[in-house]
């Protein structure tokens, strides 16, 4: 039976890569949320037209 010896460099690099991950994700979101709020004005315009 082998033990993998986990380091605390091998800790803050996962960290490092975590926070990375989450950087690059909160990262895109606002673009995300532009286009929501851009389409759901899109669609209301086009609801109000209707009436």
């Amino acid at each position: 039976m082998t033990h993998t010896v986990y380091t605390i460099e091998m800790a803050h690099a996962h960290m490092r890569q975590l926070q990375e991950l989450a950087n690059r994700s909160r990262a895109h979101q606002p673009a995300a949320a532009y286009r929501i709020d851009r389409d759901s004005v899109r669609l209301a315009r086009r609801a109000a037209k209707k009436r």
